[in-house]
Parts: C-alpha cells; structure tokens; sequence
C-alpha cells in the first residue's frame, strides 16, 4: 500500500513538473526577432572594433566615424581611464583594463589619459582617431 501512494506521489510531482515546463515557455510572438530600428543611426555591420591603449606605450588608434568600438586602456597600477572628450570614465588595474564602448560619429580626435590612484600626475594613454568614414562600396 505505500509503494502505491509513493507511486502515485512521484507521478502526481512529475506531471506537475511538465505542465509547469510547458506554461513556462515563452510564446511563438516572444520569440521573434526583435523590430530593426529606422532611426537615423549609421549602418555597422559585423562586431565592434577593438582598440587598445597601453599607457607604457602611447599610441595612435583610428576608427571610422559611426564604427562601434570596444576601447581598453591597460595600466601597470590602480586608477582611471579618462576619455575627456566624450565624457567617460572607467577604473583600471594591472590585471582589469578600464574598457568603453564607443561610437563616436564625428571625426575628431580624442585624448586619452589615465589618472593614478595615488598623487602621481595624469599620464597620457593615447590618442584615439575617428576619421570620416569612405564612401560606401
């Protein structure tokens, strides 16, 4: 008699457990490609750009206007990665890179600087270059 019950208990569980496996998929409408945006946002295909700095060694780096980029500023100590120009700012460490996503659509070029936990002055991690972007082939 309780392996009938222990039965019918296991049986009660598991068909509780598929109806809550199935009420909780989404819906054919849920999993649709999400709507493109028509905004007036410049066209970028493929993953973003990476750009690195590495503040023993100041650079150039050059992006197109309107190309996404994933910027990293590499440090040999604690502090902050600034990119005055367009406002940002991120902390680094010798093993966490300070990183920024950036997409800039006006060419220009923007310093960027990496200011040091302790009282040591700014110092200069590079320059980043956005040039016009060439026409479209």
């Amino acid at each position: 008699m309780h392996l009938r019950r222990a039965l019918l208990l296991f049986a009660v569980v598991l068909g509780l457990a598929a109806l809550a496996a199935v009420l909780s998929q989404p819906s054919d409408d849920a999993r649709e490609e999400p709507a493109v945006s028509t905004a007036a946002e410049p066209a970028v295909s493929g993953a973003p750009a990476e750009v690195r700095f590495d503040v023993s060694k100041p650079r150039k780096r050059t992006v197109l206007a309107g190309q996404a980029a994933e910027v990293y500023v590499t440090v040999d100590r604690p502090g902050q990665a600034v990119i005055p120009d367009l406002g940002l700012s991120a902390n680094a460490e010798p093993l966490t890179p300070a990183r920024f996503d950036v997409l800039v659509t006006r060419p220009g070029r923007y310093e960027v600087r990496f200011v040091p936990v302790d009282e040591t002055p700014d110092v200069e991690a590079g320059t980043l270059v956005v040039k016009e972007a060439g026409p479209e082939a």
